[in-house]
């Protein structure tokens, strides 16, 4: 059997780990918050991991890569499941693999798209999206922080006409995509959230990286800073 790829991702609220042996079938384990409750990923991460092993059959043995969704998303879950993975990696001496989580979120709508594009969209708060769009594999936006009117106003022309709008900042500012001709799909559908095992096919195809050059993806700068030094 193939070494395992062991996927995780904390860019959204949600915290996602999945396993994954190239060509064969995968076991995805996640905390997704809901009615008000905060993300989980600094009490959950490690735990979904350890659960999905043993879902699976598999130990660390097993294991030959980890690919770590690396944003653009939230500051601090970004920042847990980066500093999570080069520790894992150095401890279990495996191979790193950094993936676009907007890459990620868009490969598992890639079906139901059909021929359309597929816009990813994260809730950046602070009125803005994270957003990038892919056509047939090809990217068609760089991953950016946009404002929804900004994104809006760059629909329907080209290959961003009529794309199939996903993720959490698709839901969330639905309204003004689909009046510029986005397709959303309903709340609930599952293309909206960023599987674990997406982050796993991606980076099973992915260069390895080394530990230090593992970085988050923030896009702009984080919500809270530093004190300044007098």
């Amino acid at each position: 059997m193939s070494p395992l790829v062991l996927g995780m991702d904390t860019a959204t609220p949600s915290t996602a780990v999945a396993v994954w042996a190239p060509g064969g079938r995968g076991l995805e384990r996640r905390d997704d918050p809901d009615g008000g409750r905060r993300p989980a990923h600094g009490p959950r991460l490690l735990a979904l991991i350890e659960e999905v092993l043993a879902a699976a059959g598999a130990s660390w043995e097993d294991v030959g890569r980890l690919a770590v969704g690396v944003g653009p998303g939230g500051f601090t879950g970004l920042r847990l499941g980066i500093a999570t993975a080069r520790a894992l990696a150095q401890g279990r001496g495996l191979e790193l693999a950094a993936v676009s989580s907007l890459a990620a979120l868009a490969a598992g709508a890639r079906a139901t798209a059909g021929d359309r594009t597929v816009l990813a969209a994260i809730d950046a708060r602070r009125g803005e999206l994270f957003a990038a769009a892919w056509r047939d594999g090809e990217p068609v936006l760089e991953p950016a922080a946009i404002a929804p009117a900004e994104l809006a106003a760059r629909l329907g022309a080209g290959a961003l006409q009529s794309p199939l709008a996903v993720g959490d900042g698709a839901v969330r500012y639905a309204g003004e995509l689909a009046v510029a001709g986005a397709v959303v799909p309903p709340q609930d559908a599952p293309e909206h959230r960023l599987s674990a095992l997406q982050v796993c096919r991606l980076g099973a195809v992915a260069q390895p990286i080394q530990r230090d050059a593992l970085l988050p993806d923030y896009r702009r700068e984080p919500d809270a800073k530093p004190p300044r030094l007098p």
